[in-house]
């Protein structure tokens, strides 16, 4: 008859305590390598966003400023109509505001005209396949197949549209909370778009 051996508690207490140090030195690089990857994701957004823009106004000034019927600066890139900013008290001209089919004001001049929804319009037409974006928490809340969450704040020489990474968005129970337009809350990154001028700057919260 065979004899039946097991552990000893010993080597029990031994493989507890590898594990524990494993987890201990492990779960953090984890996390870490988690927070580099959102990060790595606002940051290719943004600059994928502002090289689209870049190019929207290179074409545009290539082709002669060209305007429409009604006097808005208008190209077509890469399959899109889009309106460009008007010249204006610190505005410069050629900046996408809009697609030409997306708005019914297009709020060219950076006026009451433009929102939240042209900040989406803007993503949705100046990148191939992008992400999926909505300007609604509810909308975010309810469809996980949306990565980003847009927003607006200023007018005119001020506006900002601001686009959050979901996945960094503060929680409230299993429900993504509204940042407003917040720019250093929790842990979230973003990054802005001043049509303005241009600019789009990266914000990375790692608190």
């Amino acid at each position: 008859m065979k004899k039946q051996s097991g552990f000893t508690l010993i080597e029990l207490v031994i493989v507890v305590v590898i594990l524990g140090f494993l987890a201990v030195t492990a779960i953090p690089k984890f996390l870490d390598l988690t927070d580099q990857a959102k990060q790595a994701n606002i940051e290719g957004m943004a600059g994928g966003f502002a090289t689209a823009v870049s190019l929207a106004r290179a074409q545009w000034e290539a082709e002669g400023r060209p305007t429409d019927g009604t006097n808005r600066n208008v190209v077509s890139y890469d399959g899109s109509d889009l309106v460009l900013t008007t010249e204006a008290t610190g505005i410069r001209p050629g900046y996408v505001v809009s697609s030409v089919a997306g708005r019914n004001n297009n709020g060219a001049g950076l006026g009451t005209g433009f929102t939240a929804a042209n900040c989406v319009d803007i993503w949705q037409n100046i990148f191939q396949q992008p992400p999926r974006v909505t300007d609604a928490i509810g909308t975010l809340n309810n469809d996980s197949s949306i990565d980003y969450l847009a927003a607006k704040s200023g007018s005119g020489s001020t506006t900002l549209c601001h686009f959050y990474l979901k996945e960094t968005l503060d929680k409230s129970g299993d429900d993504y909370s509204d940042p407003g337009t917040a720019t250093n809350t929790g842990n979230t990154n973003s990054f802005t778009y001043q049509p303005a001028n241009s600019s789009v700057v990266v914000y990375i919260n790692n608190n």
